[in-house]
C-alpha cells in the first residue's frame, strides 16, 4: 500500500505534489520522494520518514518545474529501512523517466532475469518499482522514433507491459521534456484517478491520484477512474489522450482498500468508502444478533478511526448505546503499517488510551475493521480489561485475514495472521476476548458492492484465492522465505 499523484499544471507544481501527499499520508509513512520536471530537466528529493518531516524549504525550492508526482510509501517489497529504495525510481533512457508505484508485481523473479538476460538492464535494489520503470523504459524504448514522443508509441509500449507483469500496480511517470504518463493493471487492484481544472487563460491542468480527496482538497474536478488496464498521457501543453491497452480488462478491486486503507472521504471506483463502511457495519449487525443476544451487550466502542462508521452502525441497528470508550492520539501513525512487528507492539498503547469511566462494570462490544495479527487486537482487549471492563466482545467489520497478501499489503507470511490454521474460538482464546465475531465474505462483498456495477473483489486474504491466476503454492512460499523482517 502506497500513496502516489501526479500533476501537470500552468505553474509551479512543488507545494502542490506535496500537499497531495500530506493527504495520502495514511497510505504509508515509510519514506516519501517528489520528483518535477523543468522542461527536459528531472529533480529530485526523497528521504524516509513522514512527508511534514521529510521536506525542509531548500529541499522544495529545488524541486523546479510545472509536471511532478510524488510517493509515499509502506514497505511491501524491498527493505523499508533503505533509503535508496524510496521512490520515486529513475532511468535516463529514453529521454529520462522517473516513475512511481502503488502495488506490487507477482512475478518479480521472471522479470528480473529478463531483464539482466534479454534486456542487459542492472538492478540496483530489491525493489518492484525499479524492475517496472525499467520494463516500461525498454518498452518504450523499442517504440520511439524520432525525437518527439507521439501518445500512440507510449500506448503501444504500455500494451507490451502488460504482457510481461503480473500483479497489481497503479503507476504514474514523468517523460522528461515530454509528458506524464499514468497507467493501472488489467484488474484494477489498486485505486487511480484522474481529475482536472481550468486556470483562465493558461488551459486546463491534470492530476492523477490515489484517491478522491486529493482532488477535492485541490479544487479539482474528478474526472473518472482511471479504468483497468487504462494507461493516460498529458503532453506537456496539457493535452490529455488515453487508450485501453490490455487485453481483457475487468475491475476486481482491492476489498482492503474499503476496508480499512482508504480514507472515508474518498470515492474509489464509483463506490463511497463511508458508505460501504456503513454497509458493512449493517451486515456485522445482522451476524453479531445471530450469536449475542441484545441483552448481554451494554455499550458499542469503536477502534478509532476506521472501524467508527461500522460501529455506528452496529449500535443503530442493535439498538444498544454507542460510546466512545478509547482515545486517539493522533500524533501517532497508524499501526498497522508500521514497519515491523516490535515497533507495531510499542506503538498500539501509545496511540490509544481507554478511559475507565466508559469500562468500568460493563459488558463492551468492541468494533475494529478487521483482525490482521492481532496485536492491536490483544492489547486492545487487555485495556479494556484494565479498564474495568466486564466482559468483552470483539467484532471485525472484514473476515478472518487466513492467507498473504500479494498484490500491495504487507500480509506476507501465514505464520504473523492470527487466523491463519485456527477456528474463531482458538483466535479468541489468543486475543483475550469473551466472544469473537467476524463478517462472513459474502456479506463483506455484497455492503461494499451495493448499488455497484463492480461483479468482484479482490479478496485473496479472506479466501485464499488470487485473481491474476499465477499465485501458486510455490510462489507464496517464496514470497514468506523473502518477506520483510
Amino acid at each position: 500500500m502506497c500513496g502516489i499523484v501526479g500533476i501537470v499544471s500552468s505553474g509551479p507544481v512543488n507545494q502542490q505534489v506535496y500537499d497531495s501527499l500530506s493527504l495520502l499520508q495514511h497510505r504509508g509513512q515509510d519514506s516519501t520522494g517528489i520528483a518535477t520536471s523543468e522542461g527536459s530537466i528531472i529533480h529530485t528529493y526523497k528521504a524516509k520518514g513522514q512527508v511534514r518531516e521529510a521536506y525542509r524549504t531548500r529541499d522544495m525550492r529545488s524541486l523546479l518545474g510545472t509536471m511532478g508526482l510524488g510517493h509515499v510509501r509502506y514497505a511491501t517489497r524491498g527493505d523499508a529501512s533503505q533509503e535508496q529504495e524510496a521512490q520515486p525510481f529513475y532511468v535516463n533512457a529514453p529521454y529520462g523517466i522517473v516513475l512511481v508505484h502503488n502495488g506490487n508485481l507477482t512475478n518479480t523473479r521472471e522479470l528480473t532475469d529478463e531483464l539482466f538476460r534479454i534486456d542487459r538492464r542492472h538492478l540496483n535494489t530489491s525493489s518492484d518499482t525499479e524492475l517496472l520503470v525499467n520494463v516500461l523504459a525498454h518498452e518504450l524504448q523499442a517504440q520511439v522514433r524520432g525525437t518527439e514522443l507521439d501518445p500512440g508509441q507510449v500506448f503501444d509500449a504500455i500494451s507490451t507491459l502488460h504482457e510481461r507483469v503480473e500483479g497489481s500496480y497503479a503507476a504514474i511517470a514523468l517523460i522528461a521534456g515530454q509528458g506524464l504518463l499514468a497507467f493501472r493493471d488489467p484488474f484494477g487492484i489498486r485505486p487511480l484517478v484522474l481529475g482536472k481544472r481550468s486556470e483562465g487563460l493558461v488551459g486546463t491542468e491534470w492530476i492523477v491520484a490515489s484517491e478522491s480527496l486529493v482532488l477535492e482538497s485541490a479544487g479539482y474536478e474528478f474526472v473518472r477512474d482511471v479504468a483497468p488496464g487504462e494507461a493516460i498521457y498529458i503532453a506537456r501543453n496539457g493535452e490529455m489522450f488515453s487508450r485501453q491497452c490490455a487485453a481483457n480488462p475487468q475491475l476486481i478491486p482491492c476489498s482492503f482498500e474499503y476496508v480499512y486503507l482508504a480514507r472515508p472521504d474518498s470515492i474509489m471506483n464509483g463506490i463511497s468508502v463511508y458508505d460501504a463502511r456503513l454497509r458493512l457495519g449493517d451486515r456485522l449487525a445482522d451476524t453479531i444478533a445471530t450469536h449475542v443476544p441484545s441483552g448481554d451487550i451494554d455499550v458499542v466502542m469503536p477502534i478509532p478511526d476506521s472501524s467508527r462508521p461500522a460501529a455506528m452502525q452496529v449500535a443503530r441497528k442493535l439498538g444498544i448505546e454507542y460510546r466512545e470508550g478509547f482515545y486517539k492520539n493522533r500524533y501517532v501513525g497508524r499501526t498497522f503499517i508500521m514497519p515491523g512487528q516490535e515497533q507495531r507492539k510499542k506503538s498500539v498503547k501509545q496511540k490509544l488510551n481507554a478511559m475507565s469511566s466508559e469500562f468500568q462494570g460493563k459488558n463492551v462490544l468492541i468494533v475494529d475493521d478487521s483482525i490482521v495479527r492481532g496485536t492491536t487486537s490483544k492489547e486492545i482487549v487487555d485495556m479494556a480489561r484494565q479498564a474495568g471492563a466486564n466482559s468483552v466482545t470483539f467484532t471485525s467489520a472484514a473476515p478472518p485475514v487466513r492467507y498473504p497478501h500479494v498484490y500491495g499489503i504487507n500480509m506476507p507470511s501465514r505464520r504473523e495472521l492470527v487466523a491463519s490454521g485456527r477456528k474463531i474460538p482458538e483466535i479468541a482464546r489468543e486475543l483475550g476476548a469473551d466472544n469473537l465475531i467476524y463478517q462472513e465474505v459474502a456479506d463483506m462483498e455484497s455492503a461494499i458492492l451495493e448499488g455497484s456495477d463492480i461483479q468482484s473483489l479482490e479478496k485473496s486474504c479472506f479466501t485464499g484465492e488470487y485473481i491474476t491466476g499465477t499465485v501458486t503454492p510455490e510462489y507464496l512460499d517464496w514470497v514468506e522465505a523473502n518477506q520483510l523482517s
